[in-house]
């Protein structure tokens, strides 16, 4: 079950990364990434007041349930961690096409793997390591295709940020795991996106408002409040599926990553970015890495 909870989570991962793009396009990162913060935490405001003073949600699967200082930290920790991998990734989601953000991110689950394998003992059949070969390949054919556009991988500021970005997520992935051991899903997915939040409201009034003037303006669209709702219902389903005693955190990340299905369509019909035959080729190997992973789990 836990599989096919990550396949409708990527679905999910993908609607967001599309009105992420949107968002951003010609817009400040800063207080897009604040306003989804913002809008997450509202939507779980009403969870955490009717768990705390009723017994209405009590033995639901959105009750919340009162966590320790020790708890509260490990959550911070993760928060933090979520937060500095957006931060570079949306930057770099401005600044560079759909069809090329999604595949980089496509790779992330290669880097989680390993650590799984270091940290949790994880073991891979042969299935399931053509899925990973697979993806790897994929991400060297994406810069022969990202040369045509003139962005070179080894000297673009952005592609850095996008793979700092791959790496500090597959960092969270692994910590996921780690907390999903001892806490439950909405202790960690209503307070990391409450900490979250506080971060970004600091970071918004310090560091962007006084220099607003001299970066790109600031311009609502309603595509933030689509970030918010795809965002909360694929990271709720997501530590759902980790939730499982038997789901393996290198499978489910993995899993996540073929919402460059919808990124990449999103590229095409929206956003009509180039050389989409080639990148076509990089998108071919990712969805057939799925595919032997998918087998791999049966």
């Amino acid at each position: 079950m836990w599989v096919g909870l990550a396949f409708i989570s990527a679905f999910l991962l993908g609607c967001y990364d599309v009105n992420k793009k949107m968002s951003l396009n010609e817009n400040a990162v800063i207080p897009v990434l604040f306003f989804n913060t913002l809008i997450s935490s509202l939507i779980f405001v009403p969870f955490i007041v009717l768990s705390y003073s009723t017994s209405m949600l009590e033995g639901t699967m959105f009750y919340v349930p009162f966590a320790t200082v020790e708890q509260h930290i490990a959550v911070f920790l993760k928060a933090v961690i979520v937060l500095s991998s957006w931060l570079f990734g949306y930057f770099a989601i401005k600044n560079l096409p759909l069809t090329i953000t999604g595949p980089i991110k496509a790779t992330q689950p290669v880097l989680t793997l390993l650590g799984a394998m270091l940290i949790f003992g994880e073991r891979l059949n042969i299935y399931q390591w053509i899925g990973v070969l697979l993806s790897i390949a994929s991400f060297y054919l994406l810069s022969a295709s990202g040369k045509k556009e003139g962005i070179h991988f080894t000297n673009n500021k952005w592609i850095f940020f996008m793979v700092l970005s791959a790496m500090l997520g597959a960092l969270s992935g692994l910590y996921d795991k780690h907390l999903m051991r001892s806490l439950d899903v909405m202790t960690v997915q209503v307070w990391f996106n409450v900490y979250q939040c506080f971060i970004m409201a600091f970071i918004l009034l310090l560091l962007w408002y006084p220099r607003r003037k001299k970066s790109t303006p600031f311009e609502w669209r309603w595509n933030i409040i689509f970030i918010s709702v795809f965002l909360v219902l694929a990271d709720w389903i997501y530590f759902y599926a980790l939730s499982f005693p038997d789901s393996m955190i290198s499978i489910v990340a993995m899993i996540r990553r073929s919402n460059v299905l919808v990124t990449f369509a999103a590229g095409a019909l929206f956003f009509h970015e180039k050389n989409l035959k080639s990148k076509a080729m990089d998108l071919f190997l990712v969805l057939l890495g799925m595919i032997f992973l998918y087998i791999g789990t049966r």
